[in-house]
């Protein structure tokens, strides 16, 4: 038996001022859909056992949609009313048994928004011990798909058309800064600026457990504020 992973369809209606708050603050999107799960689950972690992952999406007639990845199914009715467009109903769908049929070999469609980012400023203690460093942006489309790269062979797969540094079957677009806010400590408010990139092409799955917990739980830094979520479908698909 598959373990369930649920895709939802969430489509927010702009017009109501909570979703208009959701998406100018990404931690306020992430406070809103975080909702639709149990409240007694601990502080820390909850987000990872969760395993909530989410995109925004923007269509060329600027209609909204939000798709939302989770190993628990949610309860979309314990959003605030009015946030779905037209008192909608979101679709959910347990695409477990689609991952599970994925198989080593098997060339797939992709679609990633990501966070490339590199660690600088990174020190050590007296015993060795490392602390985190500050997270740069990276710049450019080479140094974008070099960190692509990188983390699909950390996570089980490798990019279609790879040679070099020339992708010929990857893209990768810019998309700006994602930003928000969080309580800091005495009571202030920490500020947080994202830089994201759509990347969209083909892969290959190399290593079947690595590439479907990549799927299950997400791929670099910013889950929690809509980076990470793995899309794939048969390649040559819709």
């Amino acid at each position: 038996m598959s373990e369930p992973v649920y895709l939802s369809l969430l489509r927010p209606d702009p017009l109501n001022r909570w979703v208009r708050e959701d998406l100018k603050d990404c931690a306020s999107m992430h406070r809103t859909l975080m909702r639709a799960f149990p409240d007694d689950l601990p502080a820390s972690g909850a987000r990872s056992a969760i395993g909530l992952l989410y995109r925004i999406e923007y269509g060329r007639s600027g209609a909204v949609r939000v798709l939302v990845q989770s190993r628990m199914r949610p309860e979309w009715e314990r959003l605030p009313h009015g946030w779905h467009a037209g008192g909608s109903r979101p679709a959910v769908k347990d695409i477990g048994p689609v991952l599970e049929r994925i198989e080593e070999g098997m060339s797939l469609r992709f679609r990633l928004l990501a966070n490339p980012t590199r660690k600088i400023c990174t020190k050590s203690d007296e015993e060795g011990r490392k602390s985190n460093g500050k997270r740069v942006e990276l710049r450019g489309e080479e140094e974008w798909l070099e960190w692509l790269a990188r983390k699909a062979e950390h996570h089980g797969f490798r990019l279609r058309g790879v040679r070099g540094v020339a992708l010929a079957d990857v893209v990768a677009q810019r998309i700006g800064r994602v930003v928000g806010s969080k309580p800091g400590a005495n009571g202030s408010q920490t500020k947080l600026t994202f830089f994201g990139v759509l990347f969209e092409g083909a892969l290959e799955v190399r290593d079947r457990a690595r590439f479907l917990e990549a799927v299950r739980a997400g791929i670099g830094p910013g889950k929690a504020f809509g980076f990470g979520l793995l899309s794939v479908g048969p390649l040559g698909g819709g």
